[in-house]
């Protein structure tokens, strides 16, 4: 049997049953395992040290920042707290903003989801939007009610940009997505590349410009349900075969 790429997924830090827990959702892991991949959960604090974790990624083949119900934290990116953002992690703030440079010194395939999305445009310098449904021109992006299925079915369209590295994956100009957030990009990061935008202008995919390996990261949620929907698929058939050393 062929040895599966080992991908780390960054945990996320919350209290479970009155004590703190690292965690992952069970949809990253079964989306990486059924590309062939082996995911394993990295733990997250505060105090992490480059040399560690250095040492860490050098034992991968991938690294993954998925979504989650926190925000980065806005001393991050220079700005003040406001009311609409409520829920915070500190450790995997401190975790990804190591990470982040350390994977593409290491040319380790990186794919950002959701809040993972949002990590990557302030570890290059950008800021966020706390709030977007208050911005003025801005769509609504937050989740909808009802069911899982109705959550996470497309409630967009999105317009990928030619010539980049999403483009280069999934040969459609537009395809819809869905929508599950309430931050997103207000100023780009410097030395990243748009490759995709909502209708509203929002930005929701982006690359690291002249990166040697995969480097992709989006606002939507691919891993839910990615046969079903051929971007999704694309974005994981892409990752994939970075990992295994076999695309760039």
């Amino acid at each position: 049997m062929a040895i599966r790429p080992l991908v780390g997924v960054i945990a996320c830090r919350r209290i479970v049953e009155g004590h703190p827990a690292h965690m992952v959702t069970d949809k990253y892991v079964r989306t990486l395992r059924d590309y062939g991949l082996e995911p394993v959960m990295l733990p997250v604090w505060e105090d992490v040290e480059t040399c560690a974790a250095g040492a860490l990624l050098d034992r991968l083949d991938g690294l993954v920042l998925t979504g989650s119900y926190t925000n980065v934290l806005p001393d991050r990116y220079g700005a003040n707290r406001i009311a609409e953002n409520t829920r915070e992690d500190r450790d995997r703030d401190s975790a990804a903003m190591t990470w982040i440079p350390l994977a593409l010194e290491r040319c380790l395939p990186l794919l950002g989801i959701c809040r993972g999305f949002q990590e990557f445009n302030v570890a290059f310098g950008g800021t966020l939007y706390q709030a977007v449904q208050k911005v003025e021109g801005k769509l609504d992006h937050r989740e909808p009610e009802g069911d899982r299925s109705e959550q996470y079915s497309p409630t967009h369209s999105l317009d990928i940009r030619p010539g980049g590295r999403l483009a280069a994956l999934f040969q459609e100009p537009r395809a819809s997505v869905n929508s599950l957030h309430q931050q997103g990009i207000d100023r780009l990061g410097e030395g990243l590349r748009v490759e995709a935008v909502a209708p509203d202008g929002l930005i929701e995919a982006v690359s690291v410009i002249d990166a040697p390996n995969f480097t992709l990261a989006v606002q939507w949620h691919p891993e839910w349900q990615p046969r079903e929907h051929p971007l999704y698929a694309a974005i994981f058939e892409g990752f994939a075969s970075a990992c295994r050393g076999d695309a760039t």
